[in-house]
This record gives C-alpha cells, structure tokens and sequence, in this order.
C-alpha cells in the first residue's frame, strides 16, 4: 500500500503503542483503493479528506489531545494506568503508538464497564477505556468535529462547540411561545447500547474517504467490554462515556435531524434528548407514531413507548426543566425530581454518620452550589432557592451538633457563639434527636446565617442573583 501524500507537514510526537502484537486490519488494502478511485478531479482540499489520519496522528493534534485528556482526569481503564502515568507512558512509547496507528496495527484495548446509579433507581452503564485509548479518541474526534458540525442541524444542541444546553431550553420557549404547544417526547431506549454500527459507518462515510480512519473507528466499536474480568465482544453500541462517543451520537442521530426537518417539524435535540413541538394533540399523536417507524425502521433504534409521551410542555421535564405559563409567554423553572435529585446529592454530604471536617462539606457544597445555579439559571427559581437554602442550613446545623459529640463540647461551643450558660447546659444534655434539634431556636442563634456563611457556607439564592 503506497503511503498517501501528507496536506500540512507536521513533526512526529511521541506518543507510544501500548499493544506488542501487530493486528492487520482487514479491508485496508481494498477499501483504500475503492476511496482513491474517487479522488480524480477533486481540488486539494477534497485530497485531504483521504488523509485524514496523518492529520489525527500530527504533533500538534496529539498533543492537544493529550492536554484534554489531562484536564479531564477520569478514572483508569483495564490496563489500571491512571492519567497521572500518562505522559511517562507516551514519552517512552510514542514512536510506536504513532507508527502502529498509521499501519493499521494499532488494537484499542476493551473497555471497563462501570455501572452508576440514576435517578430512577436502576443504573446506567459506563464504558471507561484506558487513558491511552483517550487520547488517540480524542486526537479522532479533534480532527472530526469540524468536518461533521457543518452537517448537523441548527436544532441540535448537545456537545457541540458554542452551544449549551440553556440554548435549547430557550429554544423550545420560543416555540411555545409562537402557539406551538404540544409536544412529542421522544425516549431512546438503551440508545448508547443499540447503535447499529454498520449503519454508523455509512453515515461516516458520507463525510470521511480516509478509510483507515473509517477502520480505527470500527475497531473502536468492537474493541469489548470487560465485565468481571471477562471480555465480551460488542457487535452494536457506543461506549457511554468515550472520548469520540459524543461525536458519533451526533453523526447518527442527524439523521433523525434531517428527517424532522424535511417534514417541516419544530424540534429541539439534545444528544439523544428529543422533544417536537406542535399546535394540537392529534398532530403530535401523528408525528409520534409516523416518527418513531421512521426511528426504528431506518435508523435501527429501539422507541421506549413507555417514557415517550405526547403531552403539554408544562407536563413534561426536558434537560431538567419544565415550563409554565407566565403572563401571556412561558416561563421555565426546575423541574421537581431536579430538585429532588439536588437533595439526594446535599444529603449524601451533610448526612450525620459522614465523617467529613465541615471545610471540606463547604467546599464540596460550594462547587454543587456552583455548578447547579449556573445550569438552571433561566429558571424563576428564587422562592424555591430560599426553601433549599433553609433546608440545607438545618442540614449543616445537624451536622455540627452531630461533630460537637460530648455534652462539655456542645456546652462549650454553644457559649463561645453566645449562648448563656444554663441554656447550653440544658441544650448540652437535651434527648432530642439530630433532625429536631437543629431547628432550634438555640442552634438557630448559635449557629446563625451570618456565622454559616462566615464559615465558608454559601447560598444557592446568593449565587443566583449573581448569575441572573
């Protein structure tokens, strides 16, 4: 096989094979010359498109890949190198993972599965691959990304750069508020464990001639998943959880993009998160069956008709929100099992039996505090924020009379914060339990708001009116 001529000269980083044995890939020779029969006549920005590989595998792209893959830490993968070995790893090895990838003889390693709990109560499973597999992914979806974003559609907002989630929410407002106000909620079921991989790859096609590309990704595909030790093949799905699994969502479910669009449909998407707006029940009872045939029928996915509803928007959660109607407009605020999901996460941190120092719950509670506020920002919010903020400072008075322990202690600490000596005394030694006595009028004064926050203990509602 004759090497193809490079488009951007790039020098060679070093970045190693972390697999021994040498695995020829199998169509490589054939289907290479299939991709090169078409390249006669094309300018020499069509001729890269054949060698997209030297792009993934140049220094710079590399390297780039290698920074992310850094930042994002995670945790380890079958090999149980952690991101922290990385670039000792890559340094030492990188000629050969280089040369691997570029003879086709590089063999992504299975990945470990993990299961995390959902909100539900079943679980969702993980794949997470080795740190080196990460970074070659990443380097992929690197060169990938610009190629497909100018396919995909306005209304598909989910991983993708300058777009977010709040566009969507903002989006899917804009319709109802044009008297688009039935909507059809779309579930997939088990949609990153059904991704029908041949279909996959013809879509990748579409846009990507290189096709040792094409064959690095498929080996991606059937790399395995390691459960219990043991490999198992995987003949459809996309790990949940990998650094190009993003990517290849979005190229598969475009298709579902261009087919609502072609009907004229108003849409919003995110990942595999899909609602379709409409002005009465029988037209969104319509689109619901004609595009759930089209979904499992073209695209080879699988419809859970028990999720997926035809109902009023203010019914409905969509990216965790739900909407109302708010003077002749709608509005949108949070979605009550969000507000429950957020109190299961605060619980877990100030439950009584943690024996986490209260700087640390702070901490940790500011960074949730951080993260949710700046997510559900669009939401009217500022009622229920200061219902939350009450509840998680009883919550965080439990916790300190939890830690004070002995009865000395807690009369000890109750007069340095201003109590009088005979009602710590009588608080000190009171038989109540955790819960009741942290609504206390003498916790109340002791451990006031203002000494809380003084600790480090922000608000939800004081975030809030900063973002808002």
């Amino acid at each position: 096989m004759k090497e193809t001529k490079r488009c951007d000269e790039s020098r060679q980083l070093n970045i190693g094979h972390l697999q021994k044995d040498r695995v020829e890939l199998e169509g490589y020779v054939g289907a290479l010359s299939i991709s090169m029969t078409s390249e006669n006549g094309q300018d020499d920005q069509s001729k890269c498109q054949y060698e997209l590989l030297e792009k993934i595998v140049s220094n710079d792209n590399l390297n780039e890949a290698y920074k992310r893959v850094k930042k994002n830490k995670g945790s380890y993968g079958i090999d149980k190198m952690g991101v922290d070995e990385l670039l000792t790893y890559l340094r030492e090895n990188g000629d050969q993972l280089k040369e691997s990838i570029q003879k086709g003889s590089y063999k992504p390693s299975a990945v470990r599965r993990v299961e995390i709990p959902k909100a539900n109560g079943k679980k969702r499973p993980l794949g997470i691959q080795t740190v080196v597999d990460r970074v070659v992914q990443q380097a992929i979806a690197q060169v990938l990304s610009p190629i497909f974003e100018k396919t995909f559609s306005d209304n598909s907002y989910g991983f993708r750069p300058n777009r977010s989630a709040s566009q969507a929410i903002l989006k899917c407002k804009e319709y109802m508020d044009n008297g688009f106000r039935w909507a059809v909620d779309i579930d997939l079921e088990k949609y990153f464990d059904t991704v029908n991989h041949d279909k996959l790859i013809g879509l990748i096609y579409k846009e990507v001639k290189d096709i040792r590309v094409i064959t690095l990704i498929r080996m991606y595909l059937n790399a395995g998943v390691m459960i219990s030790g043991v490999t198992n093949a995987t003949s459809e799905g996309v790990p949940q959880g990998g650094n190009l699994s993003p990517l290849l969502s979005n190229v598969m479910l475009n298709e579902l993009d261009k087919e609502l669009e072609k009907r004229g449909l108003h849409f919003c998407r995110y990942a595999d998160d899909c609602n379709i707006y409409v002005k009465s029940k029988k037209s969104a009872i319509r689109v619901m069956e004609s595009i759930t045939r089209f979904i499992e029928n073209d695209l080879k996915l699988k419809v859970n008709r028990e999720k997926s509803k035809v109902d009023r928007p203010w019914k409905l959660k969509y990216l965790g929100y739900t909407f109302y109607t708010k003077k002749g407009e709608m509005g949108m605020r949070v979605h009550p099992s969000s507000i429950k999901k957020l109190k299961e996460k605060l619980k877990s941190i100030t439950g009584r039996s943690n024996g986490m120092s209260m700087e640390l719950r702070a901490i940790k509670i500011k960074q949730i505090i951080l993260g949710w506020v700046e997510y559900f920002k669009l939401a009217d919010m500022k009622k229920v924020l200061g219902e939350i903020d009450e509840w998680l400072r009883r919550r965080i008075r439990l916790c300190y009379w939890k830690q004070w322990k002995k009865i000395k202690t807690k009369k000890e600490n109750l007069i340095r914060l201003g109590i009088n000596k005979q009602k710590a005394w009588e608080y000190a030694n009171t038989r109540k339990g955790y819960w009741r006595i942290s609504s206390s009028p003498i916790l109340n004064k002791s451990l006031t708001n203002q000494h809380l926050k003084e600790q480090g203990f922000i608000t939800f509602s004081e975030r809030y009116l900063l973002v808002g």
